[in-house]
């Protein structure tokens, strides 16, 4: 488990790291973010950014400096970064960097149930995302090698880290695509089995019987 935190909205980690730079306004700190694509290195949602705002405050990590006012556009709040939000910026910082957590992408959550499908079926649906996965590297690989022309390579680790997750999962799903159409992939006689006769096998029925006991009322 992380670190219970008073503002646990990962908005506010991007927020932070802001306001490091300088003194903001909030609609310049969104402006920021976005244009610094930490909308697609962190989930957040954009609805609670100034209440996120409001919470940062209220736990000291921002503080108000001054209220500009911009021709006819309302008044807005200058803030800026205080030792508090700094601290926690570095210690939150440390706790992503270190410790892994348990993460949930849409993927895995797929190949958990891919026994729903029939196995050649699966090996289609697998050869296409390979295809659509090769296709996000090479493009990841051009836009890193242009970006890295004119960005230090410190600010775009977390872009060479999305690129190296996809490309092990491409080698993984290679080796897998090799198992499935060549018949080497352990059990797919009786997962073809299965789909093919519309009967369970036999050493699966024993398999969900087994796993779903309650060992309180097993001899």
């Amino acid at each position: 488990m992380g670190k219970r935190r008073k503002v646990g909205n990962l908005l506010a980690l991007a927020v932070l790291s802001a306001l490091v730079q300088r003194p903001m306004h909030p609609y310049e700190i969104a402006t920021a973010l976005r244009s610094w694509g930490k909308d697609q290195d962190m989930d957040f949602k954009w609805g609670s950014f100034y209440t996120v705002i409001r919470n940062m405050d209220k736990h000291r990590m921002i503080e108000a400096v001054e209220s500009v006012r911009e021709g006819r556009r309302p008044e807005r709040t200058v803030y800026r970064i205080t030792d508090a939000g700094r601290a926690e910026l570095i210690d939150w910082a440390r706790e992503l960097v270190s410790t892994p957590m348990p993460e949930h992408p849409r993927f895995r959550a797929g190949l958990s149930v891919l026994a729903a499908l029939h196995p050649d079926e699966a090996t289609d649906l697998l050869r296409q995302r390979l295809d659509r996965l090769e296709d996000a590297i090479r493009q990841d690989r051009d836009t890193l090698d242009a970006h890295l022309r004119d960005i230090p390579r410190l600010f775009l680790v977390e872009s060479e880290y999305d690129l190296a997750m996809r490309e092990a999962e491409a080698t993984w799903l290679r080796a897998l695509l090799v198992e499935l159409t060549s018949g080497s992939y352990p059990g797919l006689d009786t997962w073809r089995a299965f789909h093919e006769t519309g009967t369970m096998p036999a050493e699966l029925t024993e398999l969900a019987e087994r796993t779903t006991s309650d060992p309180d009322t097993t001899d």
